[in-house]
């Protein structure tokens, strides 16, 4: 790393601590909940810090309002099978102003494309093993 770039990183980590507060803050106000993993990350306050500003920024994107960026959340969450993380941007979405339908259609979309992931990667498999064609029809 050049030195006036590691000066600056210094310069930022040295507000590690306070930064790492105020994030835990206003992420707990965001989401009406401090996440799990934001407890065990503030054992290394640069970790912390770095991570979470950026994950914090990226949650909160200048391109959509809040609702919609909770409801992409949603999305995710569900997508990756991350439970915690699902209840979590649920209620986030709500406070945002999502309705129980928007959030159930979310919810299906990613059904929808997690689907369709499965299909394409094990229909592709069933080609190349069985080769091209209709099923069989038994």
């Amino acid at each position: 790393m050049k030195p006036e770039t590691e000066k600056l990183l210094n310069e930022f980590l040295a507000h590690a601590d306070d930064l790492g507060d105020g994030v835990v803050e206003d992420v707990g106000e965001m989401l009406g909940v401090v996440p799990f993993i934001f407890s065990m990350l503030r054992d290394r306050p640069d970790v912390f810090a770095l991570s979470a500003i950026a994950d914090y920024r990226i949650s909160r994107p200048e391109s959509l309002d809040a609702k919609t960026a909770e409801l992409i959340a949603v999305a995710a969450a569900a997508g990756a099978g991350a439970d915690n993380c699902l209840k979590v941007h649920m209620g986030a979405a709500l406070k945002e102003g999502a309705s129980r339908d928007e959030i159930f259609d979310t919810l299906l979309i990613a059904a929808m494309i997690g689907k369709t992931k499965v299909l394409a990667s094990s229909l592709r498999q069933l080609r190349d093993v069985c080769g091209e064609g209709q099923a069989s029809k038994k």
